[in-house]
């Protein structure tokens, strides 16, 4: 118990420090839609569970965002069968691409690939955003445009841990001590 407060103390003053203060913060709302129109506002749709959210706003972070999906896949998402069938973690999970300024009228075309070239598992994870990026930017202290940003938000709404870049194996157990 005493390694795990440690650990999370310890993540916590590092995401602090390099994330602009946003640990405890309510996630600022943001209204998404799946590749079927469909609208998700965040965090409200989430209440009641853990979530993690990827968002990344330009084209440069791609490559890092792809790192993030067989592992988060794997771990979150995919029902494990057999005997630890029971065993899997209850969040929810979305990647969202963020069209903003000029970018914005790219979204339909953006949906249109994602639906083709996305596995099907995987797309109802996925969530396109369409509006303004400096309100997100400020509140969620976005610092490079060519990173993704992973934001876990406990079951209110209020964000309980950050990250950015690829994905790395660190990264993923920092992300399950919080869950746990």
């Amino acid at each position: 118990m005493l390694k795990n407060f440690l650990t999370l103390l310890c993540i916590g003053f590092f995401v602090n420090s390099s994330s602009g203060q946003i640990l405890g913060k309510m996630f600022p709302t943001m209204d998404a839609e799946n590749v079927e129109d469909m609208a998700v506002s965040l965090p409200g749709d989430t209440q009641g569970k853990f979530t993690l959210l990827g968002l990344a706003y330009s084209k440069k972070s791609e490559s890092d965002l792809n790192t993030w999906f067989n592992p988060v896949f794997g771990k979150f998402i995919q029902k494990n069968k057999g005997v630890f069938g029971g065993f899997g973690y209850d969040v929810n999970v979305f990647f969202i691409p963020m069209f903003t300024g000029v970018k914005a009228a790219a979204t339909g075309t953006a949906k249109r690939k994602a639906a083709k070239n996305i596995d099907p598992q995987l797309l109802p994870y996925v969530l396109f955003y369409k509006g303004k990026l400096k309100p997100y930017k400020d509140a969620l202290a976005f610092e490079k445009n060519d990173v993704p940003y992973f934001f876990v938000l406990d079951k209110g709404g209020k964000i309980v841990y950050a990250t950015s870049g690829a994905w790395s194996e660190s990264k993923m157990d920092e992300i399950e001590e919080v869950l746990e």
